[in-house]
């Protein structure tokens, strides 16, 4: 009765049904600028919500938390300036929608999907916290290294036509992932005695260059051409539609929640592997997958929101962040008087029940908020390109300074810009630099720290590989995954497809495709 009582408190208290509604809003429209990071904005609600009480603070912080997730899909569509990183995965399919005048129906896709993923993952910290944050727990150094080398293997799914092209970039932004001082034995890595690379090289800063002024710069090229007219006729998804997607958004809110739970993961990595995910179920789509396919938008929003739920889990159970959003969030409890983790559980469960509420209701108020104001916003991509060039090249330079409030960053910026552009000429994918960015301190870090467990033993750290359940698990996968990319094994599928396809008549078109391929 009392789980219930706290539970329902945010939905009966005005003021604190007015906070979580102010921050959802709030963080959609922050989430949806370059740069302007959702864990910026609850590391600065801190300072301001100091002297309140816990109870209204952690309301707007969760409620900012769920916007700005979602927020960032909205200029990944519509300009292919991915406002988080959670959101690069749905820059490749939600743009291309945009260009092609269905900017409404993608943007109605994403905040649908948005609110399933977010509601399983809710659901999953409600009911299953416990068992979920015990799983995590039991991921050793070596874990995350094999989760770090799956996710790299995901550059066959963003590498694009050339798999070569795609793993040299993906090379490359693990080169750049890695500039700056050693986090382990402080010592220069790519640096070449400059102090301007000491620190390292903004990842935001990366990503803004060689999505926003990439793009930016490619505009250029049709400059006089006429915007595309945008069809905003249906913006809610039909029911048919959802159940279509339904399967494939419940096995990616899944494999989000799980990502989430896991400390120093997030967001930006479930939702890249959900959409491997989805281009490896996914039979036949309507339109292949960087071309507008709407699995593309299905499974990394339901992935990144889902990740939410799973990101309170260690921090509600055990006291220990899934995130960098979560980590500042333990840091407001402590400032109010509570201590995150087991004992909170028992001595405050309210507390537990409440945060459920109030991620319930911020989901809620993102579906409302995400299904309004879609007509005047989807106008930006109709404006004329002269005036939609500066407006991408203005926010690339505003969401640049905001990260450091450094200059530097935005001089990165540009030159990742114009090196992305001709990237772009020259048919080199984007989506595999980021990736390894993204991937690069995990690998990095967690390789050594593998190492460092088994005493520098190679042995002992293949025999610990083998004889873990679940790193023999994730090493078999890592195995499969690196096979499935291999030319034979895609003439084999290929091959398999076409002769299924040909004894069942009702699949005509399959059999024809697969025929040409071969």
């Amino acid at each position: 009765m009392d789980a219930i009582l706290a539970f329902l408190t945010v939905f009966t208290r005005p003021d604190l049904f007015a906070l979580v509604a102010v921050g959802t809003f709030a963080g959609v429209y922050v989430g949806a600028i370059p740069g302007l990071s959702v864990t910026m904005a609850v590391s600065i609600l801190i300072s301001f919500t100091f002297s309140w009480d816990v109870l209204p603070a952690i309301a707007l912080m969760i409620g900012i938390y769920m916007g700005g997730v979602y927020g960032g899909s909205r200029t990944a569509i519509l300009l292919n300036i991915p406002g988080a990183p959670s959101a690069i995965a749905t820059a490749l399919d939600g743009y291309p929608m945009a260009r092609r005048g269905q900017a409404g129906e993608a943007i109605g896709i994403t905040t649908v999907m948005s609110f399933i993923g977010g509601f399983v993952g809710i659901v999953v910290l409600a009911v299953a916290a416990p068992f979920v944050s015990d799983f995590a727990l039991s991921f050793q150094p070596r874990d995350y290294m094999l989760l770090a080398v799956l996710g790299l293997l995901l550059v066959g799914s963003l590498a694009g036509e050339s798999l070569v092209k795609g793993i040299f970039c993906g090379a490359l932004g693990l080169m750049l992932g890695s500039v700056g001082m050693d986090p382990l034995t402080y010592t220069e890595r790519f640096t070449f005695e400059l102090p301007l690379l000491q620190s390292g090289i903004s990842f935001i800063a990366v990503m803004i260059g060689l999505f926003g002024v990439s793009e930016a710069l490619s505009q250029l090229h049709d400059i006089d051409k006429a915007a595309v007219r945008q069809t905003i006729a249906r913006i809610v998804p039909s029911w048919s539609t959802v159940r279509k997607h339904l399967p494939l958004s419940m096995q990616t809110s899944t494999l989000g929640v799980i990502i989430g739970a896991l400390p120093g993961t997030g967001g930006d990595i479930a939702a890249l592997m959900a959409y491997d995910h989805a281009k490896r179920v996914t039979r036949n789509p309507e339109r292949q997958f960087g071309d507008g396919a709407i699995e593309g938008l299905v499974a990394p929003e339901t992935a990144n929101n889902a990740a939410v739920g799973g990101a309170f889990i260690p921090m509600m159970t055990l006291g220990i962040p899934g995130d960098a959003v979560t980590a500042i969030m333990i840091g407001a409890l402590f400032i109010h008087g509570l201590n995150p983790g087991p004992m909170l559980m028992v001595e405050q469960p309210d507390m537990f029940w409440f945060i459920v509420g109030a991620l319930v209701l911020a989901n809620f108020c993102m579906l409302l908020f995400g299904l309004t104001g879609i007509k005047l916003f989807v106008k930006i991509v109709e404006m004329p390109r002269t005036v939609l060039v500066p407006l991408i090249m203005l926010l690339s330079i505003v969401g640049a300074y905001a990260v450091n409030n450094s200059i530097t960053d935005v001089y990165w910026m540009l030159g990742f810009g114009v090196f992305g552009y001709f990237l772009k000429l020259y048919g080199y994918p984007l989506g595999p630099i980021i990736l390894g960015v993204i991937l690069s301190r995990l690998l990095d870090d967690n390789w050594r720290r593998a190492i460092l467990s088994e005493r520098g033993s190679l042995a002992d750290f293949f025999i610990g590989m083998v004889t873990s359940p679940l790193s023999l698990v994730l090493f078999l996968s890592v195995i499969f995954i690196f096979i499935s990319q291999t030319p034979p094994w895609k003439r084999w599928r290929l091959r398999r497809e076409a002769l299924r396809a040909k004894g069942d008549p009702a699949r005509p078109a399959a059999a024809k495709t697969s025929e040409e391929k071969l």
